[in-house]
Formats: C-alpha cells, sequence, structure tokens
C-alpha cells in the first residue's frame, strides 16, 4: 500500500513545488497541457455560480478554467499545500489577474470549507489519487457542486492496447521515476511514488461506480492520449 497520509503528502509537494510546473510538463511532453485544455472544453461553464479547483497544485487547471471563461466566471482553486498555492498566487500575480477572479484557499479535499450546492463546477487534475481517503474527497466534491452542476476529474491511467502499453508501462515504472527523481531531487520520493499510486487509483468502470456512489448520474469517462489520462465526467 502507498503511504498517502497527509502529512507524507503535505511535505512531498511542499518539497518539490519549485519545480513542480516545469517538471509535470517536461515529463509529460508538454502533453499535459493539452489534457487541461481537453477538459475545460468538456465542462464549458454556462452559469454564473463559481467554478473550483481541488487539489490544485499551483493552479494550472484553475487558470485553464479562469482562460475558458475569459474572466467572468470566479475561479477558487483549493489545495493543502501551502508551497504549492504560494507559488500559484505568484502566478496569477504576474498575469495581473484579480483575486476576485482567481483566488487559492488552503482547503484539504477531505474537508473542504464552502457550503453546498455552490459550484457549477467541481474540478480536480492528477490529485484525486493523493487523497488518502478517495470516496471522502469525492462525496466532499459532490456535496460543494450545486444540482444540475458537474463533477471533473482529470487523472492518470493506464493503456490498454499493445503494444503502447508495454512500450508506456516501462517507461512509466522504470524511466519517469528516475528522470523525475534526479531532476527534481527530494527526500520524498515523489516521482518513485507516482507510478505507485497511479496503480493503486481505481480506474474505468471502478471509477464510474465511485462517481454513481456519491450521487452522481450521467457519469462517463474518456481516455486521452491513448489511455495515458482519463476525464472522468457526472453530473449532481
Amino acid at each position: 500500500m502507498v503511504d498517502k497520509s497527509g502529512e507524507r503528502v503535505r511535505a512531498m509537494f511542499g518539497e518539490i513545488a519549485p519545480k513542480y510546473d516545469r517538471m509535470n510538463h517536461l515529463l509529460s511532453f508538454q502533453v499535459d497541457r493539452y489534457w487541461r485544455w481537453r477538459t475545460v472544453r468538456k465542462v464549458t461553464p454556462e452559469r454564473d455560480e463559481p467554478i473550483l479547483d481541488v487539489c490544485a497544485g499551483t493552479g494550472d487547471l484553475a487558470f485553464a478554467f479562469h482562460r475558458r471563461c475569459r474572466g467572468r466566471v470566479p475561479v477558487v482553486a483549493a489545495d493543502f499545500c501551502p508551497e504549492m498555492l504560494a507559488i500559484g498566487e505568484r502566478k496569477r500575480d504576474s498575469m495581473g489577474i484579480d483575486e476576485s477572479a482567481l483566488q487559492f484557499v488552503e482547503a484539504d479535499t477531505q474537508q473542504l470549507p464552502f457550503e453546498s450546492d455552490r459550484f457549477q463546477v467541481v474540478s480536480v487534475g492528477f490529485g484525486l489519487r493523493n487523497v488518502s481517503d478517495t470516496m471522502q474527497g469525492l462525496r466532499e466534491m459532490a456535496r460543494v457542486c450545486c444540482p444540475g452542476g458537474r463533477v471533473a476529474i482529470l487523472e492518470f491511467s493506464m493503456p490498454r492496447w499493445q503494444p503502447f502499453k508495454a512500450v508506456y508501462g516501462w517507461y512509466f515504472r522504470n524511466v519517469l521515476p528516475r528522470l523525475g527523481q534526479w531532476l527534481a531531487r527530494n527526500d520524498h520520493s515523489a516521482y518513485e511514488y507516482l507510478p505507485d499510486s497511479v496503480a493503486e487509483f481505481p480506474s474505468g468502470l471502478a471509477m464510474i461506480e465511485k462517481l454513481r456512489e456519491v450521487g452522481l448520474h450521467d457519469v462517463r469517462c474518456s481516455a486521452l492520449t491513448g489511455g495515458i489520462a482519463t476525464l472522468y465526467l457526472g453530473t449532481k
């Protein structure tokens, strides 16, 4: 079992925060930008209620929603790692984005400090697998989503068709952890943790069932880039 205790995950991401964005783009060959682009187009906001991105890290998905809405809909980026949030705030300020349009909030996804039925979109990009209690995180995401709103989960997954599955699996288990650890030296083996956490995370039909368990309907999923990532969508 992967150690996903809050203390370990917070310390791990706090340690790699300064290199986090660069490593994401490098190790994904910039494809992570496309995945976020696809996500905000699949769940384009159509109402006035704000948007919430949890496990937001430095805010890349929150920024993508802000761009998609052209600043007309408030976006909240929540994460429990203050080092990540600090970088996100610096990025926002350097872009000249007002805090009222894109706000960063320190919060644990398992206990969100927001009233129920508040957000038209509740999203998470590559962060739900780091939540120690997946179901509690999903329950909280569903709780703060307003009726008729949508929950969007973008997460790593493993391809299913050969020979791509074998080639990518070898890279993901053997090359990526060593390269990531070498480039972003840290004491918590963050990039060795990555493939282990992905392997344990429920995907496909298992994740669809969990979304239904927390009360979402019209649940569906889309494989991205041959199945390297998967986007799950559900409506409250």
